[in-house]
């Protein structure tokens, strides 16, 4: 089971992925912030992104903010 810390940035021109180099993970996403349309669009990038299913990847915390901890089950 892996941990990431994620910033996510919504509104953004391109969905990306990418580490910084403190070890946490930002996040870029189209979708907005409602009705938890960035959540489901940052999973699926992280799925995407790590080579998992959609199912395996959860958040742990933060689901209402920008700080995330995201599980990635293996």
């Amino acid at each position: 089971m892996k941990t990431l810390r994620v910033k996510v940035k919504p509104n953004a021109r391109v969905s990306e992925l990418e580490e910084q180099s403190d070890g946490t993970w930002l996040a870029r996403v189209k979708a907005p912030p409602v009705d938890g349309k960035a959540n489901d669009e940052l999973v699926a990038l992280i799925a995407e992104h790590f080579g998992v299913r959609r199912n395996q990847v959860s958040i742990k915390s933060g689901a209402g903010g920008r700080l995330k901890l995201v599980q990635i089950a293996d």
